[in-house]
């Protein structure tokens, strides 16, 4: 299946999800006067579905994948937050337990759709592009003699100099 839309991606629905959590969670009055702390976990936890969505708006696929390492980063670092928030007594042992597994599936299913966008294969792809240039450099002007198929309109083979060559293509033009 083919996603045509951010929204429509398992990793950012968990992600969302878990923002959304996370903001109702620092509404609470005896966390929400810690406001360094809001102001910390608000913005990890915003930070993993705006890069998936930002990623998916790249249209390729290592544009896509990099994003998603950010969007990674900022999950892990909301389930850090959480340890933070379960020391200060700010969670339940319960509540810490589904936000922090829910913070693990997001992980997770970020950490798939990234493998997935390695193995994509195309113009697009990094990992292509490094494999070509690998495999064969761009042609040169010895390889383009061997090679005619690969000679353009514009290319000719020039064995005198230039100004004998613009003097001939003068005298060889049609009026």
């Amino acid at each position: 299946m083919v996603a045509r839309h951010y929204r429509e991606l398992v990793c950012w629905q968990l992600a969302n999800d878990l923002k959304r959590r996370v903001y109702a969670f620092i509404a609470q009055p005896s966390v929400a006067k810690d406001f360094e702390f809001c102001k910390q976990i608000r913005g990890s936890a915003r930070g993993g579905p705006r890069a998936i969505s930002e990623g998916f708006g790249r249209f390729r696929p290592a544009d896509f994948a990099r994003y998603l390492e950010y969007a990674r980063a900022s999950l892990i670092e909301t389930q850090n937050h959480l340890d933070d928030a379960r020391d200060c007594d700010y969670l339940s042992a319960a509540d810490y337990n589904d936000l922090f597994a829910l913070a693990g599936r997001a992980i997770g299913a970020t950490t798939r759709l990234h493998a997935y966008l390695q193995t994509c294969k195309g113009p697009f792809n990094a990992r292509q592009t490094q494999v070509d240039k690998t495999q064969g450099e761009r042609p040169t002007s010895k390889s383009r003699a061997e090679h005619p198929e690969r000679r353009t309109q514009n290319e000719e083979r020039r064995t005198e100099k230039p100004e004998t060559l613009n003097f001939e293509r003068t005298l060889n033009r049609e009026p």
